[in-house]
């Protein structure tokens, strides 16, 4: 059954995500960065604690990016610790065998995107690469894959499309209004 509250978190997190990442990366502003990020990570939690598959696909999101090693700012760390507290503080989930083996897969397509996305080494591959890992398919691609096999719920996916276009509408916005 489709959660507004459940969409809006994802929307606003993937929303608040790239606004901390482009103050951060293109503006040097690490003030606005640490509080867009902290705005994200309540999001991201507040998703987390209603929702199994969020927290399955958010964890795999974090484990993925610190273990491709993508977390390079102060706004990373306030954001991975406002999720941290909020999450704890809301309440964590109770995760299964099954929840495990989800973050697992999810981790490992969150690493694929955070590997191929902005390498210039498979990009100049070809178009399709690029265009593939500018956007991060391979985790939208192992979220709808685990919705067919029945380890996630229909709704997840489209919430997730959610957090992409909501992250989507943040570079649009941040290149045509802020930068």
């Amino acid at each position: 059954m489709f959660n507004i509250s459940l969409a809006l978190s994802y929307f606003f997190s993937g929303f608040f995500m790239k606004l901390s990442d482009d103050e951060y990366d293109e503006k040097s502003n690490k003030a606005i960065a640490i509080a867009l990020g902290i705005v994200c990570g309540l999001f991201t939690a507040y998703a987390c604690s209603i929702d199994l598959d969020a927290a399955c696909i958010f964890i795999a999101i974090l484990i993925g990016n610190i273990l491709a090693l993508k977390v390079d700012g102060i706004h990373h760390i306030a954001t991975m610790a406002s999720f941290i507290i909020a999450f704890l503080f809301l309440g964590l989930q109770s995760f299964t065998y099954l929840s495990i083996i989800t973050i697992i897969i999810c981790m490992i397509g969150a690493i694929i995107d955070e590997i191929g996305n902005d390498n210039e080494k498979i990009y100049s591959k070809s178009k399709f690469l690029e265009y593939f890992f500018d956007y991060r398919f391979a985790l939208k691609v192992v979220i709808l894959l685990l919705v067919l096999i029945g380890l996630l719920n229909i709704w997840s996916f489209i919430y997730f499309l959610c957090f992409e276009i909501a992250y989507e509408i943040a570079r649009v916005f941040f290149e045509k209004y802020i930068l």
